[in-house]
């Protein structure tokens, strides 16, 4: 295949849904095999059966908030397949809709441990099955706000410039051992989970939601959300031999909201 990926193992973590399972389905249309972790059981288990590659995907139960499940993820992704070639770092959320002053000790620890910890603990633990390999790819899913910010999404904006720093520090540390690490900052995506979060968000900024989206829309250059399916594509581009001269890269999919 073009893209090189057959044959490649690749472990995304909040894979069952939105960006993560768009990325999953890019990769095994590519070739590769995929091991995706959620927290919901049930419904890993029913998305991962309706991709139709039974032989080629695997589910972990665990929540992204936990070190134990993460790095046992990544460990069970390797030990199933035999490998591990490929990590997408793509749980995380914002739940800290809230302005600082009020925003407590707990939730900003879970905002952390739910968007940068758990990079962390993926990146550490695969790091070391892809330096033996001599090839890898690390991907990690940050977002625009990691680029600017919003009001009411501190912890959130914290953690993505956060993931964008460690991105570019790891790459220049592993630079020459073949593998690559680069992120995605992906603007406003439409997704389900947007869905369900979003008219919270919106009501935190003192707006509707739809009087949000159009917000976000106006602020790019195209005027509209961009796609799962644009950003799945940058990812599969990253994951290939392709994309192997990429490394400590900060590439934003969002329409030109912001240029640089």
């Amino acid at each position: 295949m073009a893209s090189g990926l057959q044959g490649r193992v690749a472990a995304i973590t909040g894979g069952t849904a939105g960006i993560g399972l768009g990325i999953a389905e890019a990769l095994l249309a590519e070739g590769a095999s995929v091991a995706l972790m959620a927290r919901n059981a049930e419904r890993g288990k029913r998305v991962a059966a309706g991709l139709g590659a039974e032989p080629r995907v695997l589910f972990v139960a665990g929540d992204a908030t936990s070190q134990a499940d993460v790095e046992g993820f990544v460990d069970t992704a390797a030990a199933h397949f035999g490998r591990l070639d490929i990590l997408v770092n793509n749980a995380g959320g914002a739940s800290d809709l809230q302005p600082l002053v009020d925003l407590s000790d707990r939730e900003w620890d879970h905002v952390m441990k739910w968007n940068l910890y758990s990079t962390f603990w993926a990146t550490r633990r695969a790091l070391k099955i892809m330096l033996a390999a001599r090839w890898g790819r690390v991907i990690n899913i940050s977002s625009i706000e990691g680029k600017h910010g919003k009001p009411v999404l501190n912890a959130y904006t914290a953690a993505k410039h956060a993931i964008n720093g460690v991105t570019k520090s790891v790459a220049r540390e592993v630079g020459t051992s073949g593998v690559t690490v680069n992120a995605i900052c992906p603007g406003l995506v439409i997704t389900d989970i947007v869905r369900e979060t979003g008219p919270a968000t919106a009501a935190a900024m003192g707006m509707s939601f739809d009087e949000m989206v159009a917000m976000f829309a106006k602020e790019s250059a195209i005027e509209r959300p961009v796609t799962v399916e644009e950003v799945a594509a940058l990812a599969v581009l990253l994951a290939s031999d392709a994309g192997s001269g990429i490394t400590g890269a900060i590439l934003s999919v969002d329409g030109g909201t912001a240029q640089y």
